[in-house]
């Protein structure tokens, strides 16, 4: 990508207002999601540019019942000023109160009667994390306490809420009361608002394309223009409605990160998140588990979610980062003798157990004798072909397998061999189907992927009736393959 030129201030504050009806559009998409779903105390309403809310009114959530969530949305055009005390404390231009006197101020106006509330500094800025205060903020709750209470006055978290007290104006008991309720929600850039977004779309049943979400935070703008400043979810189902963004019903979400956190964990039903417990630095080489963790103890979390679920689940969305033998793995979990429709997003599809098919597709099938054991190995063919290092893999580790079928759609293996949701479910019923006959003469099966995830998590969820099953992942290494998961089927 070629450099871009500075944004101007116009540019800037174009993007920022931008950012900000993306934080909106997201609030009014959980309201429906939270009365779809029956939340017990659901969003109900979206606030835009509040009038007497004090600084905190550029996007509020109104629920049922108070606390509300009030947010003061901060964008910025490069990361030149991290949040920190010297950005939470400094006047501003014209000499008037910091970000964090505004937030007091904020505050004590809408906690004077007593009621609860939740406010939320939300930023694309990166916390800083030599600073004393913030570089203690807890990413689960994105709380500064109660770590910034702890130690005396003279310690450097005790010096620095020194400052933090006289800069918001508040005594040092008043200025931990005030945080034990203000969220640092930071490092939402774009990419990672989008994304989240997306996801939350899916898992209200909505278009989730970019166009989709586009026209989202276009309605909200829409309505801040024409001088609305509450949006009750009367009003969101209508411009979904009327921008025909709906196309499903809500779902509870399973989260499964193992190759970069996933932003919808905290929206989440059941979160596993293993980033940190893969080898590797960067999502794209991420493969295997780093000890001591083990791929036992990832499917035993894995396995865990249909028991995590809301009582009467009917239809699960699955999001995060994670290769095909842990996909399989989640597809096995809910398998499809449950009753519950599991959908993923591939691509800008999203590709759901529940798809009509029109018939089982079934699979072309080249075979491999191997005589070196009472097994059956199976290759799932359909991005592109592992045959050969796959008939390696079993020569060099004496799997005991007495032959390989390699399994590939009928047009062959290639990037795009499986257009939809209708034809992955057809093709996953084709090749279970096949299998079934195919295994009846060996005790177990070993089983090898080359394809989209979607695919994956829709055969796992057809897996049944058929044999044991090891499911093997691509670890890229020099044997190429590592054992991963054993399945019972």
């Amino acid at each position: 990508m070629p450099d871009l030129p500075a944004p101007s201030s116009t540019g800037v504050r174009i993007a920022g207002d931008r950012y900000q009806w993306l934080v909106a559009w997201q609030g009014c998409v959980t309201a429906v999601r939270d009365a779809e779903l029956r939340a017990p105390n659901p969003v109900v309403a979206v606030g835009v540019e509040v009038d007497g809310v004090g600084n905190v009114d550029d996007v509020v959530l109104y629920r049922k019942t108070p606390p509300h969530t009030y947010m003061q949305v901060k964008y910025a055009a490069d990361s030149s000023t991290p949040v920190n005390e010297d950005y939470l404390l400094k006047l501003s231009d014209q000499g008037g109160p910091s970000i964090l006197r505004k937030l007091a101020q904020a505050w004590q106006q809408l906690t004077e009667d007593g009621t609860p509330v939740d406010l939320a500094l939300l930023s694309n800025r990166s916390p800083d994390a030599e600073d004393p205060l913030i570089s203690l903020r807890d990413s689960r709750t994105q709380l500064l306490v109660p770590k910034a209470a702890q130690q005396g006055p003279r310690s450097k978290k005790g010096q620095a809420r020194g400052r933090w007290a006289e800069g918001a104006g508040l005594s040092e008991e008043r200025l931990l009361d005030l945080l034990k309720v203000l969220r640092f929600d930071l490092a939402r850039d774009v990419m990672h608002l989008h994304e989240h977004l997306r996801m939350l779309m899916v898992a209200t049943g909505l278009r989730f394309d970019e166009e989709a979400v586009h026209a989202g935070a276009d309605w909200v703008a829409r309505q801040v223009a024409d001088g609305q400043r509450r949006l009750p979810l009367a009003d969101i189902r209508e411009a979904i409605r009327s921008l025909r963004l709906e196309v499903g019903s809500s779902r509870a979400v399973v989260s499964i990160a193992t190759l970069k956190p996933d932003p919808m964990a905290e929206d989440a039903d059941y979160a596993v998140d293993w980033v940190d417990r893969f080898e590797g630095d960067s999502p794209y080489v991420k493969r295997r588990p780093q000890a001591p963790a083990t791929w036992a103890q990832l499917q035993e979390d894995i396995e865990a979610a249909p028991y995590r679920m809301p009582p009467g689940t009917a239809a699960v969305a699955v999001t995060g980062s994670l290769r095909l033998a842990p996909a399989f793995v989640v597809g096995a979990a809910f398998r499809m003798v449950t009753g519950v429709d599991l959908a993923v997003a591939q691509r800008d599809q999203l590709w759901s157990s529940d798809e009509a098919y029109e018939a089982p597709l079934a699979p072309a099938v080249d075979e491999h004798a191997l005589d070196l054991g009472p097994d059956l190995a199976v290759a799932v063919a359909i991005a592109m072909d592992p045959t050969q290092d796959v008939l390696d893999f079993l020569r060099e580790q004496q799997v005991p397998v007495s032959h390989l079928l390699v399994l590939r759609p009928p047009g062959g293996a290639k990037d795009n061999s499986v257009p939809d949701a209708g034809a992955a479910n057809a093709l996953a019923v084709g090749i279970r189907d096949l299998l079934r006959r195919a295994c009846r003469a060996h005790p177990a099966i070993h089983l090898f992927q080359a394809g989209p995830m979607g695919l994956s998590l829709l055969l796992g969820n057809r897996w049944n009736r058929l044999r044991p099953t090891t499911v093997y992942e691509d670890v890229n290494a020099q044997q190429v393959y590592e054992k991963a998961f054993v399945i019972d089927a």
